[in-house]
C-alpha cells in the first residue's frame, strides 16, 4: 500500500496533498501528515460507509451526516486526534483523488462504498459508454455465467478507466483480469448507471451480455468472455 502525502494548504491555491503546491510551487501550510489523513480517512469512511452507530453518528436516508457531528464523535473516541478541526474534513474531501466524499451545507456523505442502507441520489447523465471491472481468474468464468452483483456493498462498482479499474482490482490480485462493460447498451435496455464519484460509477447489476474481456498488448491465453 502506497503511504499518503501530506495534507497542506496554498494560500493562492488552496488545498493539496504533498510537500509542494502543484499550482505555485510554494510549501503550503501544514495540516496534517500523510499517516494521519490514512488514520482520518479510515476512520471517515468506517463511520459513513459502515458503522456510524458505533460513533453514535446520525446518517439521514441519503447517508448525510453533520460536519461538526462528526468531528466531535472523532474527537470523542479518538483522543490522538483532538486536534482534528472541521476544515481538515474539508481539506480530506477537496483533495480526494477518486471524489469519494462531499460536503454540502455543512453537512458530509460517502459518495459510494456502503454497506448501509442509503438512497444516493447520483447523477445518471453522461454516463460513458464503456466502463470496466476488476476481478480474478477465480471468480471471472461464474460472473460471465450469473453476471455482475452486489456482495460485500450495497451496489456494483466500476471504473471510468482500464487502468483505474487495475488499480481497484489490485488490491485483491496482483494480476486482474479487467472485464469491459457496455454502459451505453445496458443503459439503452434499462440498467440505471450512476456517478457517485470523480472515476467510480455504480449499478444494480450488469447482465453477462454487457459484459466482455478486455485485452491489452500483451496478453494471452483465452478467458471466458472471448
Amino acid at each position: 500500500m502506497s503511504e499518503e502525502p501530506p495534507l497542506r494548504r496554498c494560500e493562492e491555491h488552496g488545498y493539496f496533498r504533498g510537500n509542494t503546491c502543484p499550482g505555485c510551487g510554494s510549501d503550503g501550510r501544514y495540516l496534517m501528515s500523510g499517516e494521519e489523513l490514512a488514520h482520518v480517512g479510515r476512520i471517515m469512511a468506517g463511520i459513513l460507509r459502515h458503522f456510524p452507530e458505533k460513533f453514535d453518528v446520525e446518517l439521514d436516508t441519503h447517508g448525510w451526516a453533520d460536519v461538526e457531528g462528526l468531528v466531535a464523535a472523532i474527537r470523542a473516541q479518538r483522543v490522538t486526534l483532538h486536534w482534528l478541526k472541521s476544515h481538515h474534513l474539508g481539506a480530506i474531501v477537496e483533495t480526494d483523488p477518486k471524489g469519494r466524499y462531499q460536503i454540502d451545507n455543512a453537512r458530509i456523505r460517502a459518495t459510494y462504498g456502503h454497506t448501509i442502507d442509503v438512497d444516493l441520489e447520483h447523477p445518471t447523465d453522461d454516463i460513458p459508454e464503456k466502463l470496466f471491472y476488476p476481478t480474478t481468474a477465480d471468480e471471472v468464468e461464474l460472473l460471465f455465467e450469473t453476471g455482475l452483483h452486489p456482495t460485500d456493498r450495497k451496489f456494483v462498482h466500476l471504473s471510468l478507466t482500464y487502468e483505474q479499474a487495475m488499480e481497484a482490482g489490485s488490491h485483491r490480485d496482483p494480476s486482474p483480469i479487467i472485464i469491459e462493460i457496455d454502459a451505453a447498451s445496458a443503459m439503452t435496455e434499462g440498467i440505471t448507471i450512476s456517478q457517485a464519484g470523480k472515476t467510480v460509477f455504480i449499478t444494480n447489476g450488469i447482465p453477462p451480455k454487457f459484459m466482455s474481456i478486455l485485452k491489452r498488448e500483451g496478453d494471452d491465453g483465452e478467458v471466458p468472455g472471448d
